[in-house]
């Protein structure tokens, strides 16, 4: 058997079981005090938390979106 190669536990990328049930459980409470309403609600009343939780889902590397932002000014650029 090759050093380093892996030949068992759980496949690369796959969720813990336990972070899957207390995902589940938050869906759930969601969906119980009212979905969507109810985060536009605390978005109104709680803008700091609220947009805590937006910084949770965006993606972390916005390198790309800066890059595509520079290539548009460059282009700008040359075509004057």
């Amino acid at each position: 058997m090759a050093k380093g190669r892996k030949t068992g536990g759980r496949r690369k990328g796959s969720v813990n079981k336990t972070t899957a049930d207390v995902k589940s459980m938050i869906e759930g409470a969601l969906a119980d005090a009212g979905g969507r309403e109810y985060l536009k609600k605390q978005a109104i009343e709680s803008p700091a938390a609220f947009m805590g939780l937006v910084g949770k889902i965006i993606p972390r590397d916005l390198n790309v979106a800066l890059d595509i932002a520079l290539s548009e000014r460059m282009r700008q650029l040359i075509e004057r």
